[in-house]
């Protein structure tokens, strides 16, 4: 991807070394680095500068970023893909359930990176996945991709810092008490499995959840989770810990009356924009096959 940025040099800027200036926009030293081998990434006024160039107020700083490689090992396949958002830096997926966000072993060409290789390819755009809110396979909803080496370290950075708010919708059975309440319980893989998590006071991880039922029909409760932190299976641990665990989930609950997958959707995003700072929220409604549940029979 090739991606120009552009910034114009306030006051308060005056007299920062172009470094210093980037990283106070968020680049890691990583990307200063990856920038200085890229030929011209930095114009002051349209002219080629270095990193520890002195800025002044009112200069034009140009950010000339060239990623002229895709990744690897990703064939481009032709698959459905819901774009629910695109721009110069980021792109937002509505991931359908059964889709893995990488190829695998036994998932090599089925996967959003898949897809998204395609999508690209066909533009004649290079492409390196680069994923900042991972979903299982079999939870559907929204995730964000970035575009390029900037804008992917400053979402991961964000999201670090809890500055990316992420809600999901669950469909669990009966009646959850209390209604609302927040789950603290650390988190740690379940004895040799590389896969299945439980709660583990000893050695997991902190782990917070905040849940809120917002609908109750057909002995099932809708969920809605704010994640705190962003631990493998979160949700579906945590929802077990409290003694409601989604309906369909394979490995934790294999309750296949109603859903074959576990009852989960990334329905909301919101963060900060990573170049522009804009506040972005985007929303994804409940798939089909969670819906039907809660409908009137």
């Amino acid at each position: 991807m090739n991606r120009i940025i552009t910034y114009t040099i306030k006051n308060t800027e005056n007299s920062l070394r172009v470094e210093q200036f980037l990283r106070r926009h968020g680049y890691s030293y990583q990307n200063l680095t990856q920038l200085k081998k890229m030929p011209e990434s930095i114009l002051i006024n349209g002219t080629w500068s270095y990193m520890k160039t002195l800025l002044t107020e009112g200069d034009t700083l140009t950010i000339h970023i060239q990623e002229n490689q895709s990744s690897p090992n990703i064939p481009p396949v032709e698959l459905p893909l819901d774009i629910v958002y695109e721009d110069d830096d980021l792109i937002v997926i509505n991931k359908p359930a059964g889709m893995p966000i990488h190829p695998s072993l036994n998932n090599y060409r089925n996967s959003l990176a898949n897809a998204l290789m395609y999508y690209y390819t066909r533009q004649n755009k290079p492409f390196i996945f680069r994923c900042t809110n991972r979903l299982d396979r079999d939870t559907s909803g929204l995730t964000v991709i970035a575009k390029h080496l900037v804008s992917s370290s400053i979402l991961s950075q964000m999201a670090v810092r809890h500055e990316v708010t992420r809600e999901y919708l669950a469909i669990v059975r009966g009646q959850v008490t209390p209604s609302q309440g927040t789950i603290n319980a650390p988190i740690g893989r379940a004895g040799t499995s590389l896969i299945e998590r439980k709660i583990d006071h000893e050695h997991g991880e902190d782990a917070v959840t905040h849940y809120r039922v917002i609908n109750e029909k057909n002995g099932h409760s809708l969920v809605s989770l704010i994640l705190e932190t962003g631990r493998t299976h979160q949700i579906r641990v945590h929802m077990k810990h409290i003694g409601h665990p989604l309906i369909g989930d394979y490995l934790y609950n294999p309750d296949m009356e109603f859903i074959s997958r576990q009852a989960l959707h990334s329905h909301r995003l919101s963060f900060r924009h990573p170049i522009t700072g804009k506040t972005m929220e985007f929303k994804a409604p409940l798939p089909e096959d969670m819906a039907v549940i809660l409908m009137d029979h």
